[in-house]
């Protein structure tokens, strides 16, 4: 069998055809569905980071919520057997914890026979919230 133009013509467009769908094929396989999935993989790593802050923030503010705290301390001297008494002459009444802890501590120092506590009244019960024990 002779091979004429024509067979050469149709078997230089069917290598062609051959070529230019394995590179559709490769160009396909190696590039358009791996930053597809790469990409959608991406973007949902993203998300899942930013949902996971708003729910560490959420937390937090739920946690860091403002506390009530109390308007009045006052100090309470308790003799060596444990027993509540007076000393004359003493503040007991303090609208502020740090200035009623540096009196306690100088009352301490004071008289070193004697326990102060700081105490409070608590919001909704009857007794007393110490706060510091000396």
């Amino acid at each position: 069998m002779r091979s004429g133009p024509l067979e050469f013509v149709k078997s230089v467009l069917f290598g062609f055809g051959i070529v230019s769908v394995s590179h559709i094929i490769f160009t396909v396989f190696s590039q358009t569905i791996p930053s597809a999935v790469t990409g959608f993989f991406r973007d949902v790593s993203a998300a899942f980071i930013v949902i996971m802050v708003f729910a560490f923030a959420f937390t937090w503010f739920l946690k860091a919520r403002p506390h009530n705290r109390p308007k009045k301390y006052s100090v309470v001297v308790f003799d060596i057997y444990g027993n509540q008494t007076e000393i004359d002459g003493l503040r007991t009444d303090f609208k502020n914890h740090d200035v009623a802890w540096s009196f306690m501590k100088q009352y301490k120092h004071d008289y070193p026979l004697h326990n102060f506590a700081m105490v409070a009244d608590g919001a909704n019960t009857e007794k007393k919230t110490i706060f510091r024990y000396i």
